[in-house]
């Protein structure tokens, strides 16, 4: 930190240099190319996902499902894709909510 500057090198939600710049403060930004995009978001999803294990609250589920959003789009996916993938893994699989520990699987 030198004469009151932060230095961040991570990525931020899309509103948020405005909503610096609107509290007086300035920033620089780059718009990342693809490749080094998809790096960042992928290390992005381990940022909130730490978050979430941390806080545990609906915020920062809210946050990683914005972040899962943005990775299926930048990997060329539609969320509609990703809603239909999701939704035959649950019907073929099942989901969560049964709540059910795997505990062992004897071979016969």
């Amino acid at each position: 930190m030198m004469n009151g500057c932060i230095e961040y090198y991570k990525l931020v939600r899309d509103r948020i240099p405005e909503i610096i710049e609107a509290s007086g403060k300035i920033c620089k930004t780059e718009i990342l190319p693809d490749a080094e995009y998809l790096k960042m978001i992928d290390a992005k999803l381990d940022e909130e996902l730490a978050e979430y294990h941390k806080d545990q609250n609906i915020e920062e589920l809210a946050d990683l499902i914005e972040v899962i959003y943005a990775a299926a789009k930048a990997r060329g996916y539609t969320l509609d894709e990703l809603e239909r993938v999701r939704a035959e893994k649950a019907a073929k699989r099942g989901s969560f909510t049964k709540k059910i520990l795997l505990k062992e699987v004897q071979e016969d």
